[in-house]
């Protein structure tokens, strides 16, 4: 895959100074020349990526001793990161639009990986709509507070906002995230609307009853649960990277625009080829804010064609940049940037 050249990350104002920015209007207009999309290209992406992760998956539950059997289980939760975005695109219109196999597909996928569509859409097309809005973004995304309104929290609400946006919570994401985000609150909140939720919970925790009534529940732990674990944790840390970096904006209602979202709120995250593969280009996060029907595949030639997408701000997966991700916690208006908890 291309990569685009990335500027040093400057402060919103700079960037915009030195870009030149257009109107929303204007860029929006032109990132729809890279909303095209190869059919052919999109099904052999999407072929390939579930053929690679059917055979992760049966060499990780069939392979004789655990610690063969191990590395596959990882190396499949990493390939299912790339099949979830395969997925989230999909659910944009981005890739395979209208194709009814695409959507059997990736519906059956979903229910396996504990993420039912019609959940997913409807909090992530809001998260698209209200990302880095001051009050109103936490649904479908982690909850964000000024200092005074975190100073004012019940003992309770404190720990609450704690646990939601401690390390442990995407380290335990299988169960957090995705098990109780995304099953079953979904459906005890609308359980006509959000049945598959709970079909979900029900068919994953029978493929672990079946598996021990028959004597191999290692098959069940080795084939779904790891590479679930591996998967939820990596993608948990990637989407809250994605909107809690330093130098990230946050802006109130009157003042919040869909594009300063994307380029001001929306970063950037550094990977090598092989991490780009595994994560079908979601680093190139600000670029899909700005339009989410970009294909996957065309999301680096967007960013190399659009002026204004080459300064975001950019993190990684190093150690030191996860660091300073997670220690970003309320958002302190006079300061202009995401602060620590007070001391």
């Amino acid at each position: 895959m291309t990569t685009a050249t990335v500027m040093e990350p400057a402060p919103p104002a700079a960037a915009a100074a030195s870009t030149g920015r257009r109107s929303e209007k204007d860029l929006l207009l032109h990132s729809r020349e890279y909303t095209a999309e190869n059919p052919g290209r999109s099904w052999a992406y999407t072929l390939t990526t579930f053929l690679i992760l059917g055979g992760l998956v049966t060499a990780a539950a069939l392979l004789p001793e655990w610690w063969m059997r191990l590395p596959f289980s990882v190396l499949a939760g990493l390939t299912a990161v790339r099949a979830f975005c395969l997925f989230h695109d999909f659910q944009h219109g981005a890739i395979l639009r209208q194709s009814k196999a695409a959507e059997l597909l990736f519906f059956v996928f979903g229910e396996f990986i504990l993420t039912p569509p019609s959940v997913w859409r409807e909090t992530h097309n809001y998260h698209h709509q209200h990302t880095a809005k001051l009050i109103g973004s936490h649904i479908g995304s982690y909850p964000m507070l000024t200092p005074a309104m975190y100073a004012g929290l019940t003992p309770f609400q404190k720990f609450m906002y704690r646990l939601v946006r401690h390390p442990l919570n995407m380290v335990f994401a299988i169960f957090t995230v995705f098990g109780i985000g995304m099953c079953l609150k979904p459906f005890l909140r609308a359980p006509g609307k959000h049945w598959a939720g709970l079909l979900s919970l029900v068919l994953v925790s029978s493929l672990g009853v079946l598996a021990a009534v028959v004597g191999h529940f290692d098959v069940w732990v080795f084939g779904w649960f790891l590479p679930m674990a591996v998967a939820a944790t990596s993608g948990a840390y990637l989407f809250y990277a994605q909107h809690n970096f330093p130098g990230m904006q946050v802006a109130d209602r009157s003042t919040w625009t869909f594009s300063g979202a994307a380029l001001d709120s929306s970063s950037y995250m550094k990977m090598g080829p092989f991490m780009n593969w595994m994560t079908a280009n979601i680093g190139f996060h600000h670029v899909h804010h700005l339009n989410a029907t970009i294909p996957f595949y065309r999301l680096p030639e967007a960013m190399a064609g659009i002026p204004e997408l080459q300064h975001p701000g950019v993190t990684s997966w190093s150690p030191s940049d996860i660091g300073k991700a997670l220690a970003l916690k309320l958002w302190d208006p006079e300061k202009h940037e995401m602060v620590g908890y007070p001391r």
